[in-house]
């Protein structure tokens, strides 16, 4: 079918026609309607109509806590008296006596995004073929028996294998968070419940630091194990919001579940202000992008990610996600042996690590106000170039050596947290949860998180030797290396991430089937529901979007 090019500027569907013929008209009228009433709700507007979408989404995203959580916990223990007492070896001369030999650090550290990538395999398929309520239920259960190996483990073996197999649910966590995140919110809700994602993260990073610093004190192995235990504490509460909320709409659409989908879309919204009508004409939205993505690419395996214009948007998921760690945030990861490589003192450098571990939640935070004055790519492509200039000075400032130069670098760590946090780190999860498409959007989600895990395990291995006195010996040096990462990513941030502010999934869809390069996104008209002909009246504002007007 020839290709609807109305201008460089405009791009309408290339098979209008097929899906007119194909979709009864009241559909196609009452998505249109759906489609036009989303994009012109203000934020409180939608506030105010989404407020139960915005609950269940933030406490869905609650599971990730517990993700952060681990995360410092085994970090913690490489420094953890009660711990490398009980499996460590003797290494005297060091503070504690014993040490944790540098190849089970690795195989702890790793543990859990071995058992991640897994998970996350697991739940593309698993998420499409039953829902993600149950599979996210059956993760939950999965959990509570794998907490028992942590809890309970009398080796490094044993703790190994609870790595692997805690990692695996909380692997579908990662994906099925941000795909709900992404489904049950309008258009201008759903850039700042993505985002929330990288604040659960936060919250956890910073309960386990108390959790851990609070269990010192206590001389048997219960100092270790009682922060593995505190993890049973959230599969209550987790469970009963799994069991209680609502399906996402779009993964009944996609079953040809229609009404229960309404029922689903009233269950997240306003009642006295969204009707029976409203909800049906929601869902014909819904329906016609599901079948607007069908003309383009029928599939939904893994291979179909790879597949015609969707092979460009799996791309940009698994870079935007793989370059979190490109940016030089796996040195924040590494932050007290970082300040400590630098000359800071112990405690110093575990107070500044504190204030490190609460940039997650504060640049969060200001991230939502970003949200609402700049677009995605304006705020990832800065916020990546931001962090390239502060890595390039904390490594030039590595050969002073003086004592100013040593705090300075310290404080340029904290504002290294910031700018990621308040840039990259939520925002990727709002980028890879409109990028992707609809019908693909759980598998891409999850090859995105995939790219992350094999860079983390890559980062894993070569960090700890650019900051060991005893390998590479880098130090701050290593900011030279990770500013000429992040130099490159900024390239390719410019090249090929587009701006997906204010646009619907149809809008999206258009836009990458039509190819359209990733800097002309955002001043770019798509109309998803021109058909037969289209006319382009230029306005007399060169600047503004061109109309477009059906003929009958």
């Amino acid at each position: 079918m020839a290709t609807h090019h109305v201008s460089e500027d405009v791009v309408v569907a290339d098979h209008a026609d097929d899906l007119a013929r194909k979709l009864d008209a009241d559909v196609i009228k009452n998505a249109a309607k759906a489609d036009a009433a989303e994009h012109k709700m203000t934020i409180r507007e939608a506030f105010q109509t989404h407020k139960k979408a915005i609950f269940w989404s933030m406490a869905l995203s609650g599971a990730l806590i517990m993700e952060g959580y681990d995360v410092v916990v085994i970090g913690s223990y490489y420094g953890h008296p009660a711990f490398l007492k009980r499996f460590g070896v003797e290494a005297p001369g060091t503070t504690n006596g014993y040490v944790i030999p540098a190849q089970w650090q690795s195989a702890l550290s790793n543990g859990s995004s071995a058992g991640g990538i897994l998970g996350l395999l697991i739940n593309g398929w698993a998420a499409d073929r039953y829902g993600p309520k149950i599979v996210m239920m059956t993760s939950i259960v999965a959990l509570t028996g794998f907490i028992f190996i942590m809890v309970f483990a009398n080796s490094l073996t044993m703790l190994v294998i609870g790595e692997v197999f805690c990692g695996i649910p909380w692997g579908v966590f990662q994906t099925l968070t941000t795909a709900y995140a992404s489904e049950v919110c309008p258009i201008q809700l759903r850039g700042y419940l993505t985002a929330y994602v990288n604040l659960c993260w936060g919250v956890g990073i910073l309960l386990s630091s108390g959790v851990v610093k609070a269990t010192l004190p206590i001389a048997s192995d219960w100092s270790w194990r009682l922060p593995f235990v505190l993890q049973w504490v959230w599969i209550l509460p987790l469970a009963t919001i799994v069991y209680f909320c609502p399906p996402s709409p779009w993964w009944l659409v996609r079953h040809g579940r229609l009404e229960e989908a309404e029922n689903s879309v009233r269950r997240l919204t306003n009642q006295d202000i969204v009707g029976p009508d409203d909800a049906r004409a929601t869902v014909a939205m819904m329906v016609h992008t599901n079948e607007l993505e069908k003309e383009a690419s029928a599939g939904t395996t893994y291979i179909d990610c790879f597949r015609k214009t969707d092979r460009r948007r799996t791309e940009i998921v698994m870079m935007v996600f793989a370059m979190q760690l490109l940016s030089g945030q796996n040195l924040i990861g590494q932050g007290v042996q970082f300040l400590q490589t630098a000359g800071i003192s112990t405690n110093t450098a575990f107070s500044l690590n504190m204030v490190l571990n609460s940039m997650f939640i504060i640049g969060t935070i200001f991230s939502w106000g970003l949200l609402a004055l700049f677009g995605r790519r304006t705020l990832y492509t800065g916020g990546m170039a931001s962090m390239c200039i502060v890595l390039f000075i904390i490594g030039g400032l590595a050969y002073i050596g003086t004592n100013s130069s040593i705090y300075a670098i310290g404080s340029l760590l904290i504002v290294l947290n910031f700018a990621y946090n308040a840039t990259l780190g939520p925002i990727c999860y709002t980028l890879i949860g409109e990028v992707s498409s609809t019908r693909l959007r759980q598998k891409s989600i999850v090859l995105s998180r995939i790219a992350y895990q094999i860079m983390n395990i890559i980062c894993g291995i070569i960090v700890p030797r650019m900051l060991s006195p005893t390998a590479w010996n880098w130090g701050p040096k290593s900011g030279l290396f990770w500013g000429g990462s992040a130099l490159l990513s900024t390239i390719y941030c410019y090249l090929r991430l587009p701006e997906t502010k204010g646009r619907s999934y149809g809008e999206l869809d258009l836009l990458f089937e039509h190819k359209v390069p990733a800097w002309r996104f955002k001043s770019t008209k798509a109309d998803q529901f021109a058909t037969h002909g289209v006319v382009r009246h230029d306005a007399e504002d060169p600047d503004s979007k061109e109309e477009i007007k059906h003929i009958d």
